[in-house]
Formats: C-alpha cells, sequence, structure tokens
C-alpha cells in the first residue's frame, strides 16, 4: 500500500508542478485535463500525508515514554496515536480500491409508473420529487429530456437529466423496482394498496464513449401527446428515435422545436446505447457486477416505501430507516451512504481475497 501511495504522491507533486508551469496556462484542453487529475489524486495525498505525520508522532511519542516526567503522558498519547493510525489506514484502503470510471459523470434517470396503474404513475411523480430534493444539496441542476403526465397526476414515464460532478457515483444505486404501501387518495374503502415504480439510472455517454452510427437511426416526427402546456399538440415536433441494430426506441416531445427534441432524444438514446455496452462489457468479465449492490436490473426490488407505518427499507443491504418523509423531502442521502459503505466493504473482502 505505501508503495501504491508514494507513487500517487509523485505523480501529485508532478501535476502541481507543471500546473505552475507558465507555458500551460495557454493549452486550455491540458491545463482542464491535469487539473481534473490533481483534484482526484489530493484527497488520497492529504490523507497519506495525515497517515505520515501520525507515523512520526508515534516515534516521538515512544522516545517519550522513556522520559520520567513525561511517560505516562506519551502513553496516552500513543493509544490516542495508534487509534488513528488505523482509522486513517482504513480511509487510506477505501481511497485505492478502484474508481468506477463513470462516477464523476452527469447521469440520465428514467422512472416509469409500473404496477398499480394510476397510484403508480403519482409514486413516480413522488421519486421525481424526492431525487430534485435530494440533488439540491449537491448544487445539481435538472434536465427534463422526456415526460408522459399521467392520468391522475405523476408520470407513466420520465426521463431527465441530472448535471453535476459525482452524480452517477451517488444515484447508481437506485436503479430497480421501487414499491410503496400506502392508502391512494382514490381508495375510499381506506385500503393499503402495494404499487410500483421503476427506475433506471444511466452514467451520460460523451463523444469518446460511444460511437454512434445515424444511419442505423430511423427518425420519426410526429405530434405531440399528452400534457405538455399550451400548443403542444399543434405542430408536428415530437421525435422518435429507433435504434436498428438494437431495437431500442427513444422519444421526446417537450420542446416546441423539432431539432430540441431531436438532440434531447439523441442524447437519451446514445446514454441507452453506452449503458447497454457497458453491462455486455460486465457480463463478459463476470465478477463485476457481483461485488456491486444490486445488479441495477429494472425488474430488482430494491426498496419498500411504507407511509402508514413511516418507514423505508433497502432489502440489497436490510437498511431500515423510520424517517420516511424526510427521505421523501430529500434525505436520500441517509440511504445513498449506507449503500456506499456496504459496497466498499464488499470491494474490500473481494481485494483480500486475491
Amino acid at each position: 500500500m505505501i508503495n501504491r501511495l508514494e507513487l500517487i504522491l509523485k505523480k501529485y507533486n508532478m501535476i502541481t508542478e507543471e500546473l505552475s508551469s507558465p507555458t500551460i496556462s495557454s493549452d486550455i484542453k491540458k491545463l482542464a485535463e491535469l487539473s481534473k487529475e490533481q483534484v482526484k489524486l489530493k484527497n488520497v495525498v492529504d490523507t497519506y500525508n495525515e497517515y505520515k505525520k501520525v507515523l512520526n508522532d508515534i516515534e516521538e511519542a515512544k522516545e517519550m515514554i522513556k522520559d520520567k516526567e513525561l511517560g505516562e503522558f506519551a502513553k496516552e498519547e500513543l493509544i490516542t496515536l495508534e487509534e488513528q493510525k488505523q482509522s486513517l489506514t482504513d480511509k487510506l484502503e477505501i481511497l485505492l480500491l478502484p474508481q468506477d470510471p463513470n462516477d464523476d459523470k452527469n447521469v440520465i434517470v428514467e422512472i416509469r409508473g409500473a404496477a398499480g396503474g394510476d397510484e403508480a404513475n403519482i409514486f413516480a411523480g413522488d421519486l421525481f420529487d424526492m431525487y430534485q430534493k435530494y440533488i439540491s444539496n449537491f448544487g445539481w441542476k435538472i434536465d427534463i429530456l422526456n415526460s408522459v403526465e399521467g392520468n391522475s397526476g405523476g408520470y407513466a414515464q420520465i426521463e431527465f437529466m441530472i448535471k453535476g460532478t459525482g452524480a452517477y457515483s451517488k444515484l447508481k444505486y437506485e436503479s430497480g423496482s421501487h414499491r410503496v404501501q400506502r392508502v391512494p387518495a382514490t381508495e375510499s374503502g381506506g385500503r393499503v394498496h402495494t404499487s410500483t415504480a421503476t427506475v433506471l439510472v444511466m452514467p451520460e455517454a460523451e463523444e469518446f464513449d460511444f460511437e454512434l452510427d445515424e444511419s442505423e437511426i430511423r427518425v420519426d416526427i410526429t405530434r405531440s401527446s399528452g400534457c405538455g402546456g399550451q400548443g403542444v399538440n399543434t405542430t408536428d415536433s415530437a421525435v422518435r428515435l429507433t435504434h436498428i441494430p438494437t431495437g431500442i426506441i427513444v422519444y421526446s416531445q417537450t420542446e416546441r422545436s423539432q431539432i430540441k427534441n431531436k438532440e434531447k432524444a439523441m442524447k437519451i438514446l446514445k446514454t441507452r446505447l453506452y449503458d447497454l455496452k457497458l453491462r455486455e462489457q460486465e457480463e463478459k468479465e463476470h465478477a463485476e457486477r457481483r461485488i456491486k449492490i444490486g445488479t441495477g436490473d429494472r425488474s430488482e426490488k430494491i426498496r419498500t416505501y411504507n407511509y402508514p407505518q413511516n418507514r423505508v427499507t433497502d432489502h440489497r443491504i436490510g437498511f431500515t430507516s423510520m424517517n420516511l418523509d424526510r427521505i421523501m423531502d430529500g434525505e436520500l442521502g441517509v440511504i445513498i451512504e449506507e449503500l456506499i459503505t456496504a459496497n466498499q466493504k464488499m470491494e474490500l473482502e473481494k481485494t483480500n481475497e486475491l
């Protein structure tokens, strides 16, 4: 571990030196690349420097133990320092785990009302609101790419992009089937119903991630349908793209401009194809998805939201919170941080087995 940390420290210092060079300011692309790399390494370097300081303090404390006047104080100090050393060692082991190359990317999220009719669509809308409130904690932005509103509220389907550094690292655990248990507003008898909505989280495909052959895409222009504001049904502006080799179909109608709808639909299609490529790669590598929390499969039941008991349970890690109301109000981080910790623990165990 120390050898790896020394190499990282050396690389960090070289980048810092290069960034201070007068010539780098004229190369905007190189400047951006180096700055991004420096930010990635900084947390490791800062932690390693702190670790080295603790090691030095431990050696000094051991020497002080021999002193008659300071010996007892040094013994107490040594206990504290050893605890700090272990804590920093654990932190460094996690920081040195292989990073998901998509973690820093924006994400495209799709939410669909599934089993439960109107109530499922309403719940899909509730999940969308929850994610909006959660990402506001980071100052991230949402751009709605496509939406089909439900007859009684919520969404039969909504696709949106979340823009913000690290968005995928936080939200990648949200893919799967979300189950709600509550009394629907339309239920006169007060009975609790169970409905589901599915969530799919995909890292945004960048230009170098996926090369798309536009000759393999069929473009259909249609009239927008459903709720969408005044004039939405009066122009042929909705765009449907069909990727012929895979049969993947995407649709966008949120803009009045046909060009803008095509741009949004193309972004969704590229990201879907990139996600398909990632899944195929991971299937070939076998173990990759096995060490993750959940498979990312939309059919996998990952979480239950029980309104009568104000309880939410994530089934993948057995985590339960009795603060459902606060989680729906944007405090989703309580669950996400537990998922990140559990995933890191699994990766550490796998690394130690090798």
